[in-house]
Protein backbone atom coordinates (compact mmCIF):
# COMPACT_ATOMS: atom_id res chain seq x y z
CA UNK A 1 0.00 0.00 0.00
CA UNK A 2 2.86 2.17 0.82
CA UNK A 3 4.68 1.82 -2.39
CA UNK A 4 1.54 2.90 -4.69
CA UNK A 5 1.35 6.42 -3.74
CA UNK A 6 5.14 6.32 -3.79
CA UNK A 7 5.57 5.42 -7.69
CA UNK A 8 2.63 7.51 -8.58
CA UNK A 9 4.33 11.03 -7.30
CA UNK A 10 7.91 9.40 -9.26
CA UNK A 11 5.99 8.99 -12.33
CA UNK A 12 3.57 12.62 -12.47
CA UNK A 13 7.40 14.05 -11.54
CA UNK A 14 8.91 12.18 -14.38
CA UNK A 15 6.02 13.27 -16.74
CA UNK A 16 6.65 17.05 -15.52
CA UNK A 17 10.56 17.29 -16.11
CA UNK A 18 9.67 15.49 -19.51
CA UNK A 19 7.17 18.25 -20.20
CA UNK A 20 9.41 21.13 -19.45
CA UNK A 21 12.47 19.77 -21.59
CA UNK A 22 10.00 19.42 -24.31
CA UNK A 23 8.91 23.15 -24.31
CA UNK A 24 11.98 24.01 -23.39
CA UNK A 25 13.23 22.09 -26.58
CA UNK A 26 10.10 23.52 -28.73
CA UNK A 27 10.87 26.75 -27.47
CA UNK A 28 14.98 26.79 -28.77
CA UNK A 29 13.38 25.25 -32.00
CA UNK A 30 11.13 27.55 -32.58
CA UNK A 31 12.97 30.61 -32.27
CA UNK A 32 15.84 28.88 -34.06
CA UNK A 33 13.53 28.76 -37.44
CA UNK A 34 12.30 32.20 -37.00
CA UNK A 35 16.37 32.70 -37.10
CA UNK A 36 16.47 30.92 -40.05
CA UNK A 37 13.89 32.23 -41.91
CA UNK A 38 15.31 36.22 -40.82
CA UNK A 39 18.78 35.05 -42.05
CA UNK A 40 17.95 33.30 -45.55
CA UNK A 41 14.30 34.61 -46.33
CA UNK A 42 14.58 37.89 -45.03
CA UNK A 43 12.46 41.35 -45.79
CA UNK A 44 12.62 44.77 -45.37
CA UNK A 45 9.42 47.23 -45.50
CA UNK A 46 10.54 51.21 -44.96
CA UNK A 47 7.56 52.28 -43.39
CA UNK A 48 8.85 56.27 -42.94
CA UNK A 49 7.07 59.38 -44.46
CA UNK A 50 9.90 59.74 -46.98
CA UNK A 51 11.25 56.29 -47.93
CA UNK A 52 14.18 57.42 -46.08
CA UNK A 53 15.52 53.73 -46.04
CA UNK A 54 14.74 53.21 -49.66
CA UNK A 55 17.60 54.13 -52.56
CA UNK A 56 15.49 55.45 -56.08
CA UNK A 57 15.24 53.10 -58.83
CA UNK A 58 17.96 55.00 -60.68
CA UNK A 59 20.41 54.19 -57.80
CA UNK A 60 19.69 50.58 -57.73
CA UNK A 61 19.64 50.23 -61.66
CA UNK A 62 23.32 52.82 -61.47
CA UNK A 63 23.98 49.43 -58.98
CA UNK A 64 23.05 47.00 -61.25
CA UNK A 65 25.25 47.92 -64.14
CA UNK A 66 28.36 48.88 -61.46
CA UNK A 67 31.46 47.42 -62.55
CA UNK A 68 33.89 48.47 -59.98
CA UNK A 69 33.63 47.73 -56.47
CA UNK A 70 33.81 50.87 -54.20
CA UNK A 71 34.90 51.75 -50.74
CA UNK A 72 33.62 54.35 -48.46
CA UNK A 73 36.10 55.46 -45.73
CA UNK A 74 34.03 58.04 -43.44
CA UNK A 75 36.22 60.04 -40.85
CA UNK A 76 33.18 60.92 -38.58
CA UNK A 77 33.88 60.96 -34.89
CA UNK A 78 30.85 59.12 -33.52
CA UNK A 79 31.63 59.95 -29.47
CA UNK A 80 31.72 63.83 -31.17
CA UNK A 81 30.23 66.77 -28.96
CA UNK A 82 28.96 68.79 -32.04
CA UNK A 83 24.95 67.94 -33.17
CA UNK A 84 25.37 68.38 -36.48
CA UNK A 85 28.60 66.35 -36.94
CA UNK A 86 26.25 63.68 -35.22
CA UNK A 87 23.05 64.16 -37.11
CA UNK A 88 25.88 64.10 -40.07
CA UNK A 89 27.66 60.85 -38.78
CA UNK A 90 23.96 59.31 -38.50
CA UNK A 91 22.72 59.80 -41.69
CA UNK A 92 25.40 59.02 -43.48
CA UNK A 93 26.43 55.24 -41.76
CA UNK A 94 22.16 54.64 -42.05
CA UNK A 95 22.40 55.59 -45.97
CA UNK A 96 25.63 53.62 -46.87
CA UNK A 97 24.34 50.58 -45.04
CA UNK A 98 21.42 51.13 -47.85
CA UNK A 99 23.90 50.74 -50.53
CA UNK A 100 25.96 47.91 -49.09
CA UNK A 101 22.72 46.44 -48.32
CA UNK A 102 21.59 46.84 -52.08
CA UNK A 103 24.88 45.07 -53.42
CA UNK A 104 25.18 42.40 -50.83
CA UNK A 105 26.07 38.98 -52.20
CA UNK A 106 27.03 40.54 -55.67
CA UNK A 107 31.08 39.41 -55.69
CA UNK A 108 33.64 41.82 -56.60
CA UNK A 109 37.23 41.48 -58.28
CA UNK A 110 38.68 42.68 -54.55
CA UNK A 111 37.02 39.80 -52.98
CA UNK A 112 33.44 37.91 -51.86
CA UNK A 113 31.91 41.59 -50.32
CA UNK A 114 29.56 43.60 -52.20
CA UNK A 115 30.57 45.99 -54.80
CA UNK A 116 29.89 49.34 -52.59
CA UNK A 117 31.55 49.00 -48.54
CA UNK A 118 32.11 51.65 -46.14
CA UNK A 119 33.80 51.57 -42.78
CA UNK A 120 34.96 54.38 -40.41
CA UNK A 121 37.97 55.40 -39.45
CA UNK A 122 40.36 57.75 -36.68
CA UNK A 123 42.57 59.26 -38.77
CA UNK A 124 43.74 60.56 -35.38
CA UNK A 125 44.45 57.02 -33.69
CA UNK A 126 44.94 54.95 -36.97
CA UNK A 127 47.54 57.37 -38.56
CA UNK A 128 48.96 54.21 -40.79
CA UNK A 129 45.57 53.69 -42.42
CA UNK A 130 44.83 57.25 -43.13
CA UNK A 131 48.20 57.87 -43.93
CA UNK A 132 48.26 54.93 -46.54
CA UNK A 133 44.90 56.01 -48.07
CA UNK A 134 45.87 59.61 -48.83
CA UNK A 135 43.40 60.89 -46.06
CA UNK A 136 43.99 63.54 -43.78
CA UNK A 137 40.72 65.25 -43.60
CA UNK A 138 37.98 64.84 -40.51
CA UNK A 139 34.25 64.61 -40.74
CA UNK A 140 34.47 63.31 -44.58
CA UNK A 141 33.30 61.05 -46.78
CA UNK A 142 35.75 59.95 -49.06
CA UNK A 143 34.95 57.29 -52.08
CA UNK A 144 37.56 54.92 -53.35
CA UNK A 145 37.61 53.38 -56.58
CA UNK A 146 41.03 52.09 -57.87
CA UNK A 147 43.50 55.10 -57.81
CA UNK A 148 40.11 57.10 -58.38
CA UNK A 149 39.18 59.13 -55.11
CA UNK A 150 36.27 62.31 -54.21
CA UNK A 151 36.04 63.56 -50.96
CA UNK A 152 32.96 64.81 -50.13
CA UNK A 153 32.36 67.17 -47.15
CA UNK A 154 29.19 67.80 -44.87
CA UNK A 155 27.71 70.57 -46.28
CA UNK A 156 27.33 68.54 -49.76
CA UNK A 157 24.84 66.40 -47.81
CA UNK A 158 22.32 69.37 -47.04
CA UNK A 159 20.13 71.46 -48.59
CA UNK A 160 19.84 74.49 -46.14
CA UNK A 161 17.85 77.51 -45.94
CA UNK A 162 18.82 80.05 -43.64
CA UNK A 163 21.70 78.39 -42.71
CA UNK A 164 19.61 75.50 -41.59
CA UNK A 165 19.48 72.43 -43.24
CA UNK A 166 16.29 71.29 -44.46
CA UNK A 167 16.52 68.37 -46.61
CA UNK A 168 19.31 65.44 -46.88
CA UNK A 169 20.67 64.96 -50.23
CA UNK A 170 22.63 62.16 -49.64
CA UNK A 171 21.53 59.78 -52.37
CA UNK A 172 22.26 62.26 -54.98
CA UNK A 173 25.75 63.01 -53.38
CA UNK A 174 27.21 59.43 -52.82
CA UNK A 175 25.66 57.72 -56.32
CA UNK A 176 27.60 60.65 -57.92
CA UNK A 177 30.35 59.82 -56.20
CA UNK A 178 29.83 55.95 -57.05
CA UNK A 179 29.49 56.99 -60.97
CA UNK A 180 32.43 59.79 -60.40
CA UNK A 181 35.31 57.27 -58.94
CA UNK A 182 33.79 54.20 -60.82
CA UNK A 183 33.81 55.16 -64.41
CA UNK A 184 36.66 57.04 -66.11
CA UNK A 185 34.27 57.82 -68.98
CA UNK A 186 33.11 61.15 -68.49
CA UNK A 187 30.62 61.78 -71.35
CA UNK A 188 30.98 65.38 -72.60
CA UNK A 189 27.35 67.72 -73.54
CA UNK A 190 27.93 70.72 -75.24
CA UNK A 191 25.34 73.53 -75.35
CA UNK A 192 24.66 75.34 -78.89
CA UNK A 193 25.56 79.21 -78.18
CA UNK A 194 25.35 82.02 -80.87
CA UNK A 195 22.00 82.37 -81.57
CA UNK A 196 20.32 83.34 -77.85
CA UNK A 197 20.09 80.25 -76.41
CA UNK A 198 19.09 79.12 -73.03
CA UNK A 199 22.84 78.69 -71.30
CA UNK A 200 24.27 76.45 -68.26
CA UNK A 201 26.37 78.90 -66.61
CA UNK A 202 23.12 81.05 -66.30
CA UNK A 203 21.32 81.09 -62.90
CA UNK A 204 18.23 83.41 -64.54
CA UNK A 205 15.05 81.62 -63.03
CA UNK A 206 13.17 81.49 -66.56
CA UNK A 207 16.37 81.79 -68.84
CA UNK A 208 18.90 80.10 -66.85
CA UNK A 209 19.45 76.19 -67.02
CA UNK A 210 22.00 76.24 -64.15
CA UNK A 211 20.12 74.15 -62.16
CA UNK A 212 19.81 71.26 -65.39
CA UNK A 213 23.46 71.48 -65.81
CA UNK A 214 24.35 70.99 -62.00
CA UNK A 215 22.25 68.08 -62.27
CA UNK A 216 24.38 66.86 -65.07
CA UNK A 217 27.63 67.35 -63.56
CA UNK A 218 26.00 65.11 -60.22
CA UNK A 219 26.08 62.42 -62.92
CA UNK A 220 29.43 62.45 -63.72
CA UNK A 221 29.03 64.71 -66.85
CA UNK A 222 30.60 67.35 -68.67
CA UNK A 223 29.14 70.74 -69.53
CA UNK A 224 30.59 73.17 -71.67
CA UNK A 225 29.05 75.29 -74.72
CA UNK A 226 29.96 76.14 -78.02
CA UNK A 227 29.44 78.37 -80.99
CA UNK A 228 29.70 76.80 -83.75
CA UNK A 229 29.95 79.99 -85.75
CA UNK A 230 33.14 79.79 -84.32
CA UNK A 231 34.30 76.33 -84.03
CA UNK A 232 33.07 75.79 -87.03
CA UNK A 233 33.29 71.78 -86.28
CA UNK A 234 31.59 69.51 -83.75
CA UNK A 235 33.92 68.70 -80.96
CA UNK A 236 35.46 65.22 -81.34
CA UNK A 237 34.54 64.62 -77.55
CA UNK A 238 31.34 65.59 -77.80
CA UNK A 239 28.68 63.00 -76.75
CA UNK A 240 25.68 65.05 -76.87
CA UNK A 241 24.65 68.63 -78.15
CA UNK A 242 21.46 70.71 -76.50
CA UNK A 243 20.08 72.93 -78.51
CA UNK A 244 17.95 75.15 -75.91
CA UNK A 245 15.81 77.66 -77.09
CA UNK A 246 17.60 79.74 -79.92
CA UNK A 247 15.95 82.72 -80.67
CA UNK A 248 17.10 83.35 -84.44
CA UNK A 249 17.65 80.53 -87.23
CA UNK A 250 21.15 78.67 -88.13
CA UNK A 251 23.18 79.34 -90.70
CA UNK A 252 23.05 76.66 -93.20
CA UNK A 253 26.53 75.15 -92.66
CA UNK A 254 25.56 74.93 -89.22
CA UNK A 255 22.59 72.88 -89.79
CA UNK A 256 25.44 71.38 -91.81
CA UNK A 257 27.87 70.08 -89.04
CA UNK A 258 24.92 69.02 -86.84
CA UNK A 259 23.74 66.96 -89.60
CA UNK A 260 26.52 65.20 -90.49
CA UNK A 261 27.58 64.92 -86.22
CA UNK A 262 24.19 63.04 -86.67
CA UNK A 263 24.39 61.14 -89.92
CA UNK A 264 28.17 60.26 -89.83
CA UNK A 265 29.34 60.07 -86.17
CA UNK A 266 26.52 58.55 -85.03
CA UNK A 267 25.96 61.75 -82.96
CA UNK A 268 23.43 62.86 -80.57
CA UNK A 269 21.37 66.02 -79.92
CA UNK A 270 18.36 67.34 -77.47
CA UNK A 271 16.19 70.49 -78.81
CA UNK A 272 13.83 72.32 -76.85
CA UNK A 273 12.20 73.92 -79.16
CA UNK A 274 9.75 76.81 -78.32
CA UNK A 275 6.65 77.83 -80.61
CA UNK A 276 6.86 81.25 -82.51
CA UNK A 277 10.78 80.93 -83.18
CA UNK A 278 12.35 80.39 -86.73
CA UNK A 279 15.32 78.36 -86.32
CA UNK A 280 16.42 77.65 -89.74
CA UNK A 281 16.07 73.56 -88.34
CA UNK A 282 13.69 72.13 -90.54
CA UNK A 283 15.89 70.27 -93.45
CA UNK A 284 17.64 68.52 -90.08
CA UNK A 285 13.98 67.41 -88.12
CA UNK A 286 13.20 66.08 -91.80
CA UNK A 287 15.94 63.93 -92.41
CA UNK A 288 15.26 62.33 -89.03
CA UNK A 289 11.92 61.93 -90.12
CA UNK A 290 10.65 64.21 -87.38
CA UNK A 291 8.54 68.15 -88.15
CA UNK A 292 7.88 71.27 -85.75
CA UNK A 293 4.61 72.67 -86.50
CA UNK A 294 4.27 76.11 -85.90
CA UNK A 295 1.46 76.10 -84.17
CA UNK A 296 0.35 76.57 -80.40
CA UNK A 297 -1.21 73.93 -78.69
CA UNK A 298 -4.57 75.01 -77.20
CA UNK A 299 -6.01 73.21 -74.18
CA UNK A 300 -9.88 73.79 -73.30
CA UNK A 301 -10.24 71.02 -70.90
CA UNK A 302 -9.29 72.89 -67.84
CA UNK A 303 -8.09 69.41 -65.83
CA UNK A 304 -4.92 69.61 -68.90
CA UNK A 305 -4.73 73.44 -67.26
CA UNK A 306 -2.44 74.19 -63.98
CA UNK A 307 -3.68 77.54 -62.39
CA UNK A 308 -0.81 79.22 -64.06
CA UNK A 309 -2.56 78.00 -67.01
CA UNK A 310 0.16 75.44 -68.20
CA UNK A 311 -0.34 72.06 -69.79
CA UNK A 312 -0.50 69.32 -67.58
CA UNK A 313 0.52 66.02 -69.72
CA UNK A 314 0.32 63.45 -68.58
CA UNK A 315 0.04 60.57 -71.55
CA UNK A 316 2.91 58.93 -72.39
CA UNK A 317 4.51 56.02 -74.84
CA UNK A 318 6.41 53.42 -72.90
CA UNK A 319 10.27 54.43 -73.31
CA UNK A 320 13.45 54.64 -71.81
CA UNK A 321 12.70 58.24 -71.20
CA UNK A 322 9.49 58.02 -70.06
CA UNK A 323 8.97 54.93 -68.29
CA UNK A 324 9.91 56.77 -64.74
CA UNK A 325 7.29 58.92 -65.14
CA UNK A 326 4.72 56.48 -66.05
CA UNK A 327 5.92 54.28 -63.10
CA UNK A 328 5.72 56.94 -60.38
CA UNK A 329 2.60 58.80 -62.30
CA UNK A 330 4.65 61.80 -62.78
CA UNK A 331 3.06 64.52 -65.05
CA UNK A 332 4.91 66.90 -67.40
CA UNK A 333 3.96 70.33 -66.66
CA UNK A 334 4.68 72.90 -70.07
CA UNK A 335 4.19 76.34 -71.22
CA UNK A 336 3.45 77.73 -74.64
CA UNK A 337 4.05 74.41 -76.79
CA UNK A 338 4.03 73.91 -79.94
CA UNK A 339 3.12 70.19 -81.70
CA UNK A 340 5.96 68.19 -82.91
CA UNK A 341 5.63 64.62 -84.37
CA UNK A 342 6.89 62.13 -87.09
CA UNK A 343 6.83 63.44 -90.34
CA UNK A 344 3.97 61.92 -92.23
CA UNK A 345 5.72 63.09 -95.45
CA UNK A 346 9.21 61.65 -94.16
CA UNK A 347 11.34 59.89 -96.71
CA UNK A 348 11.24 55.49 -96.70
CA UNK A 349 13.87 54.13 -93.83
CA UNK A 350 13.53 51.21 -92.18
CA UNK A 351 16.61 52.08 -90.25
CA UNK A 352 14.50 55.23 -88.88
CA UNK A 353 12.25 54.92 -85.87
CA UNK A 354 10.16 58.27 -85.01
CA UNK A 355 7.93 57.72 -81.90
CA UNK A 356 5.99 60.36 -79.98
CA UNK A 357 7.10 60.19 -76.53
CA UNK A 358 4.43 62.47 -74.99
CA UNK A 359 0.95 63.47 -76.21
CA UNK A 360 -1.52 66.41 -75.10
CA UNK A 361 -5.00 64.86 -74.41
CA UNK A 362 -7.71 64.76 -76.93
CA UNK A 363 -9.44 67.80 -76.99
CA UNK A 364 -6.56 69.72 -77.54
CA UNK A 365 -5.80 71.30 -81.07
CA UNK A 366 -2.65 72.89 -82.43
CA UNK A 367 -3.96 76.92 -82.99
CA UNK A 368 -2.09 78.24 -86.20
CA UNK A 369 -3.25 81.89 -85.66
CA UNK A 370 -1.54 82.28 -82.66
CA UNK A 371 -0.64 86.23 -82.80
CA UNK A 372 -4.87 86.29 -82.69
CA UNK A 373 -5.99 83.39 -81.15
CA UNK A 374 -9.91 83.22 -80.47
CA UNK A 375 -10.24 80.38 -78.36
CA UNK A 376 -11.75 78.08 -81.00
CA UNK A 377 -11.04 75.63 -82.99
CA UNK A 378 -11.32 76.03 -86.77
CA UNK A 379 -11.43 72.62 -88.90
CA UNK A 380 -9.06 72.49 -91.83
CA UNK A 381 -6.98 75.22 -90.57
CA UNK A 382 -5.70 74.34 -86.90
CA UNK A 383 -3.97 70.78 -86.37
CA UNK A 384 -5.95 68.55 -84.53
CA UNK A 385 -4.85 64.54 -83.49
CA UNK A 386 -6.13 62.29 -86.20
CA UNK A 387 -7.81 58.58 -85.37
CA UNK A 388 -5.30 56.79 -87.85
CA UNK A 389 -2.34 58.44 -86.43
CA UNK A 390 -0.24 57.43 -83.24
CA UNK A 391 -1.19 58.76 -80.69
CA UNK A 392 -5.04 58.91 -81.36
CA UNK A 393 -6.64 62.08 -81.39
CA UNK A 394 -3.78 63.45 -79.60
CA UNK A 395 -1.06 65.95 -80.42
CA UNK A 396 2.88 65.06 -79.92
CA UNK A 397 4.94 67.15 -77.20
CA UNK A 398 8.02 65.05 -77.10
CA UNK A 399 9.49 62.84 -79.99
CA UNK A 400 12.44 61.04 -80.19
CA UNK A 401 14.01 59.41 -83.67
CA UNK A 402 17.21 56.95 -84.08
CA UNK A 403 18.31 54.97 -86.83
CA UNK A 404 19.68 51.38 -86.31
CA UNK A 405 21.32 49.88 -88.71
CA UNK A 406 21.68 46.41 -88.85
CA UNK A 407 25.35 45.05 -90.39
CA UNK A 408 25.31 42.82 -92.99
CA UNK A 409 24.72 39.05 -92.33
CA UNK A 410 24.96 39.98 -88.56
CA UNK A 411 22.04 38.86 -86.51
CA UNK A 412 22.10 42.17 -84.31
CA UNK A 413 21.72 45.62 -85.08
CA UNK A 414 23.86 48.61 -84.39
CA UNK A 415 22.15 51.72 -82.74
CA UNK A 416 22.78 55.46 -84.72
CA UNK A 417 22.64 58.67 -84.25
CA UNK A 418 19.38 59.63 -81.75
CA UNK A 419 17.24 63.04 -81.73
CA UNK A 420 15.14 63.86 -78.96
CA UNK A 421 12.69 66.80 -79.35
CA UNK A 422 10.91 68.91 -77.23
CA UNK A 423 8.35 71.29 -78.17
CA UNK A 424 8.74 73.33 -75.42
CA UNK A 425 11.61 74.59 -73.87
CA UNK A 426 11.32 76.60 -70.57
CA UNK A 427 9.95 73.74 -68.65
CA UNK A 428 13.98 73.38 -68.20
CA UNK A 429 14.73 76.61 -66.58
CA UNK A 430 15.75 76.81 -63.31
CA UNK A 431 11.94 77.76 -62.05
CA UNK A 432 10.51 74.80 -63.22
CA UNK A 433 12.44 72.26 -62.94
CA UNK A 434 11.32 71.90 -58.80
CA UNK A 435 8.66 69.74 -61.08
CA UNK A 436 9.40 66.05 -60.47
CA UNK A 437 8.47 65.16 -64.35
CA UNK A 438 9.85 68.31 -65.80
CA UNK A 439 13.29 67.33 -64.51
CA UNK A 440 12.54 63.53 -64.63
CA UNK A 441 12.39 63.08 -68.54
CA UNK A 442 14.83 65.83 -69.73
CA UNK A 443 17.91 63.70 -67.37
CA UNK A 444 16.12 60.31 -69.02
CA UNK A 445 16.44 61.84 -71.82
CA UNK A 446 20.30 62.69 -71.92
CA UNK A 447 20.74 59.70 -70.20
CA UNK A 448 18.99 57.97 -73.15
CA UNK A 449 21.24 59.85 -75.38
CA UNK A 450 24.59 59.00 -73.96
CA UNK A 451 23.61 55.44 -73.80
CA UNK A 452 23.29 55.42 -69.89
CA UNK A 453 19.74 53.43 -69.00
CA UNK A 454 18.46 55.12 -66.50
CA UNK A 455 14.95 54.83 -63.87
CA UNK A 456 14.27 58.04 -62.16
CA UNK A 457 16.20 61.18 -60.55
CA UNK A 458 16.77 60.84 -56.79
CA UNK A 459 15.22 64.01 -55.05
CA UNK A 460 16.14 65.56 -51.80
CA UNK A 461 14.93 64.12 -48.51
CA UNK A 462 12.95 66.94 -46.45
CA UNK A 463 14.44 67.06 -42.63
CA UNK A 464 11.69 66.51 -40.33
CA UNK A 465 12.29 67.84 -36.97
CA UNK A 466 10.31 67.18 -34.05
CA UNK A 467 10.45 69.29 -30.99
CA UNK A 468 8.33 68.89 -27.19
CA UNK A 469 8.26 71.83 -25.02
CA UNK A 470 7.25 71.42 -21.96
CA UNK A 471 7.21 73.53 -18.77
CA UNK A 472 9.46 72.81 -15.46
CA UNK A 473 6.35 71.54 -13.19
CA UNK A 474 5.18 69.59 -16.38
CA UNK A 475 8.45 68.08 -16.95
CA UNK A 476 8.62 67.31 -13.10
CA UNK A 477 4.93 65.59 -13.34
CA UNK A 478 6.69 63.50 -16.56
CA UNK A 479 9.26 62.55 -14.48
CA UNK A 480 7.48 61.18 -11.65
CA UNK A 481 5.15 59.54 -13.50
CA UNK A 482 8.05 57.73 -15.23
CA UNK A 483 10.00 57.03 -11.95
CA UNK A 484 6.93 56.17 -9.67
CA UNK A 485 3.22 55.70 -11.17
CA UNK A 486 3.90 53.29 -14.30
CA UNK A 487 6.76 51.01 -12.09
CA UNK A 488 4.25 51.54 -9.18
CA UNK A 489 0.68 50.31 -11.36
CA UNK A 490 3.24 47.38 -12.76
CA UNK A 491 3.91 46.58 -8.64
CA UNK A 492 0.27 46.35 -8.08
CA UNK A 493 -0.75 44.62 -10.72
CA UNK A 494 2.08 42.07 -9.87
CA UNK A 495 0.98 41.91 -6.60
CA UNK A 496 -3.08 41.26 -7.69
CA UNK A 497 -1.69 38.56 -9.56
CA UNK A 498 0.39 36.90 -6.41
CA UNK A 499 -2.68 37.47 -4.05
CA UNK A 500 -5.48 35.58 -6.76
CA UNK A 501 -3.28 32.42 -7.32
CA UNK A 502 -2.28 32.09 -3.42
CA UNK A 503 -6.34 32.14 -2.62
Amino acid sequence: MSDAPSNAFAKARWLRSTNLLLQAILFVTFFGGLNYLALHHGGRWDLTNHRRHTLSEETLAYLRDLEQPVRFVVTVDPNNTNDDLTQFHRDVRGLLREYVNATAGKTSASGPAGKVTFEELDIYRDQRIAQSLGIDQANVVIALANDRRKIITLPEFYETKDRVAVAFKGEQVVTSAILSVSSPDQPHVYFLAGHGEMQPGVVDAERGLSVFADQLRLRNLQVSVIDLTQNKAVPDDASLVVIAAPQGRYDPFEVELLRRYLSDRAGRVIILLPPVVRHGLDDLLYDWGLVADDVIIAEPDPAHVTERNELRIAAFWPHPITQPLIDNQFALYLGLTRVVRPDPGRPLDNSLRATVLAATSETAWGERDYRQRDGTYNPGVDLKGLAGFEPKNRLGVVVSSERITPPKNLPFSVPGGRLVLFGNADFAANAHLAAPGNLAILLNAVEWCVDRDVQLNTLPRPIERYQINLSQAELGKLRISLLFILPGLAAIFGLVVYWTRRS
